[in-house]
């Protein structure tokens, strides 16, 4: 792509514009290489945002350039991309919502590199369908991810709840447990915590939920903060504004002992050899379940690690 031009995509004309402007000067992808990223895995990608308020995180003049985020929806989109109103401090704001390519590709027209979404659906705001564990490395070993992922799987089985990988585009991954809505932000947010600091207080050398990072001694910290309202996550498929312009991606658990694995394995330039294999998501929503049974067979666990009937 380079120039200008119109792509239609289902019922919808996007206008485009400055393809050829470089948006990562170190890998020489330009907005027209980001616009057809997301043309191309819009099919997996948007399952994902449907539904959801986005924060748009956006570079007019490239990664190395002054970027900022954008919550509400300006006036000048168009009709088509639907809005939501949501409840904040002081007052509401009016967010963008991806329900179709053309919305996605017109987000990234606007030099929209990453899009953020909420762990809610704009119809119950306050009951997420999703739960995120967050896993960075402490350095730059990844196979304190490896561990803590695994180990938090594990647990999470032993709950009855069914957990998916994704690699961040960053230094880790995310895990993602699918919920029913019936939990609030409070209870689920509450639940990651207590199961974080089981597995911690299970693997208390290498685990840690220990916020200052001053105090966790080269542990991996079990990051649960995302599970509030209004907190985003970036979604499957999503560019990262990163040398290289990773792209966050769902693996498969059997990937994770892949000794190439990293956070920032795939980009725009490789995944889409990734969209040619079976979707290591596919079914995601038929595995959504409710917290009060996992809720309690945590608490018995707690309870036989301390001793207490």
């Amino acid at each position: 792509m380079s120039g200008a031009g119109k792509l239609r995509l289902g019922r919808h004309t996007v206008s485009l514009s400055s393809l050829d402007k470089v948006l990562f000067p170190d890998a020489g992808v330009t907005k027209g290489d980001l616009i057809e990223h997301y043309r191309l895995v819009a099919e997996r990608m948007v399952p994902h945002m449907k539904g959801r308020p986005v924060s748009m995180q956006r570079f007019p003049d490239g990664i190395e350039g002054q970027g900022f985020y954008q919550k509400d929806a300006p006036e000048y989109f168009p009709d088509w991309i639907r809005r939501v109103t949501v409840e904040k401090k002081g007052g509401t704001v009016e967010h963008a919502v991806v329900d179709d390519a053309a919305s996605l590709v017109y987000l990234a027209n606007q030099n929209c590199i990453t899009p953020h979404v909420w762990l809610s659906r704009a119809d119950r705001l306050h009951h997420p369908d999703r739960l995120i564990f967050d896993l960075d490395p402490p350095g730059e070993d990844f196979d304190a991810v490896r561990f803590a992922a695994s180990a938090l799987r594990d647990l999470l089985d032993e709950l009855g709840l069914v957990p998916f990988p994704m690699t961040t585009g960053g230094r880790g991954i995310h895990l993602l447990v699918p919920l029913d809505r019936k939990a609030d932000f409070d209870a689920v947010r509450g639940f990651a915590r207590d199961a974080a600091e089981l597995l911690a207080a299970r693997h208390p050398d290498r685990l840690t939920t220990e916020t200052r990072k001053n105090k966790r001694g080269g542990r991996l910290f079990l990051d649960v903060m995302r599970n509030a309202y209004a907190q985003t996550a970036v979604p499957p498929y999503a560019v990262r504004s990163r040398p290289g312009a990773p792209v966050a991606v769902p693996i498969a658990w059997r990937e994770l002992s892949d000794p190439e694995l990293n956070g920032g394995r795939w980009n725009t330039r490789n995944v889409a050899a990734r969209l040619r294999k079976k979707d290591p998501w596919q079914g995601l929503s038929r595995r959504a379940r409710s917290l009060p049974g996992p809720r309690r067979k945590l608490a018995r666990l707690v309870a036989t690690r301390e001793g207490t009937p």
